[in-house]
């Protein structure tokens, strides 16, 4: 099982990548690179990048609105060879707050332009002539929706590797689909591994009986907050405020993928009453009602015991790669943690 950490820089961003040395040391295997409407990823992947040696990277996410299907396979082979073979791509359709609210683009058709895009990065790793008519993107565009003179083309550089890992953030059942037909990789939020296979279980299998041989096994990742000690149970308090926002804040009414989720997991109740105090601004009172439950079996806080148990359900429900964070006082303690996890999961 790969141990992975999401990127967090709030105390200041050279210094956390300085830090990532240790974390590589103490046995890291993927670091991944969030894009909302922050900094972009890909200038960040880059000084990764430079700075480490082993250390895979991941965007985490891309969005397929924000940038041109060519533009994201150009960006991935280009960090594919400034880090020596060490970049997966992450992709994933954010939400309409962000992408038509932040990008100024309609949230469209997001099943079909992931296919799309996914496919046309693959025939520019390969160095075809990109030549592609979909639903959603025709290369080269034709003559009545342009100059005309568009022509087939492809990449100039020889890629480091023909095809990139493509990794694809999902929860919802279609969309979990297509990851485990057309993606190296899969990475759902909220990863309830005692529920995924209720939730997830027919999405997969239908994905994968499709499934090209040569893509391997899908690599599940599941993220998780980190914490192993006797006296840590408090920290899970910690993931209220973050569950809350996505539970009930991130999507209006009737479409909110994470409030879905919540009920998909039983908690209709839970996440109705959630998703109504958030969106009436009454932040604090949703976040105190998201399940313990719920918090517990999404983390790996508690005891070394409880964490290998925890770790065991995730393995046995089919992770391969846990993306963790680590909830240490001090970078010695996160790195510990790295240490901790990285043995446990074996």
């Amino acid at each position: 099982m790969r141990i992975g950490m999401a990127l967090n820089y709030s105390g200041g961003f050279k210094e956390t990548v300085a830090e990532l040395a240790d974390y590589e040391k103490a046995g890291l295997d993927i670091v991944f690179v969030a894009e909302a409407y922050s900094f972009d990823a890909v200038s960040q992947m880059g000084y990764i990048a430079a700075r480490t040696e082993r250390l895979e990277i991941a965007s985490g996410i891309l969005p397929i609105y924000s940038r041109t299907p060519t533009l994201l396979a150009m960006t991935a082979a280009g960090m594919d060879f400034v880090s020596n073979g060490r970049f997966t791509l992450g992709l994933g359709a954010s939400g309409p707050q962000v992408i038509e609210g932040f990008h100024g683009v309609p949230y469209t058709a997001p099943l079909g332009r992931t296919r799309e895009v996914i496919e046309i990065c693959r025939q520019v790793w390969r160095r075809e002539r990109v030549q592609y008519e979909g639903r959603h993107y025709t290369l080269p565009l034709p003559a009545g929706q342009g100059t005309g003179l568009g022509k087939p083309l492809k990449l100039i550089n020889h890629p480091v590797r023909p095809r990139i890992p493509i990794v694809v953030a999902a929860i919802g059942p279609k969309n979990v689909e297509l990851a485990a037909e057309l993606a190296e990789g899969w990475e759902p939020i909220f990863y309830m591994p005692e529920k995924a296979a209720a939730v997830w279980g027919e999405s997969l299998a239908a994905g994968k009986a499709r499934r090209d041989p040569e893509l391997g096994e899908l690599d599940v990742i599941a993220q998780a907050s980190l914490a192993i000690g006797d006296d840590v149970a408090g920290l899970l308090e910690f993931g209220r405020p973050m569950a809350a926002l996505y539970i009930g804040g991130m999507g209006a009414k009737g479409r909110n993928f994470y409030n879905d989720l919540a009920r998909r997991y039983g908690y209709e109740k839970e996440a109705e009453r959630i998703q109504e105090l958030y969106l009436d601004g009454k932040k604090d009172e949703a976040a105190a009602l998201v399940p313990h439950e719920l918090l517990e079996s999404i983390s790996l806080i508690g005891s070394e015991g409880f964490v290998r148990d925890r770790v065991r359900a995730m393995k046995e429900s089919g992770v391969t790669t846990l993306n963790v964070a680590p909830l240490g006082r001090t970078h010695e303690e996160r790195v510990r943690l790295i240490e901790q996890i990285k043995d446990i999961a074996g």
